[in-house]
């Protein structure tokens, strides 16, 4: 009866979700829908074939989030102020968190009036850096690893475990460690069968 009434409520939610303006989720998509925390004339795109089990969380309006085809989000954590791209046939493990902003100012001053508003959900965004993030096509993502704001992982891209992404990944580059750095190149041809086996192990 449970999981009866739980595939239900999911159901319910991706309905509502699907009927929301400037929501469209494609038939064969997969998402928790009742994970997706939008505010006004947001706007979230996930292609055919995809799945989205990460909570998804709009921080301001007419914040944007857009998934690609054939790509898997696990049990993560999106937080999106601007913009926030990923791919196709792109892998993101759980527990990793893809954020297009530093949340608060770093000088108490600025965010003094934040520390006043939380309860009434109100935010002053005036000082507080925010820049898109991009993860290409047939990147990989280990689990809790972490994308700051205004990264771009390269096409082919492999983000090792635990890693902290502060700076763009190139291409077909394996970067692990916090802050991240790069371990090995990988061949640049998507199409190339003798890529070698890489482990997402944070060094």
């Amino acid at each position: 009866m449970a999981n009866l009434m739980n595939r239900v409520t999911s159901g319910v939610a991706r309905w509502r979700l699907s009927r929301t303006p400037g929501v469209s989720i494609a038939n064969d998509a997969r998402i928790e829908a009742r994970r997706v925390m939008l505010k006004p004339r947001c706007a979230l795109s996930v292609g055919p074939r995809s799945i989205v089990e990460a909570a998804v969380d709009f921080e301001r309006d007419g914040a944007v989030v857009v998934i690609g085809e054939n790509t898997y989000v696990g049990a993560s954590t999106l937080r999106c102020a601007a913009r926030i791209e990923i791919g196709n046939d792109v892998e993101i493990a759980w527990n990793c968190s893809i954020v297009d902003h530093d949340w608060e100012s770093l000088v108490f001053e600025q965010r003094r009036i934040d520390m006043r508003t939380w309860y009434t959900a109100k935010k002053d965004w005036t000082h507080v850096p925010i820049a898109p993030v991009r993860i290409r096509d047939r990147a990989v993502i280990g689990f809790d690893a972490i994308i700051l704001k205004g990264v771009e992982i390269g096409e082919g891209a492999v983000v090792g475990v635990g890693s902290v992404v502060t700076r763009s990944v190139a291409p077909y580059t394996v970067v692990a460690g916090a802050p991240a750095r790069v371990v090995r190149r990988l061949p640049g041809a998507s199409a190339d069968k003798r890529a070698p086996v890489v482990r997402l192990h944070a060094r």
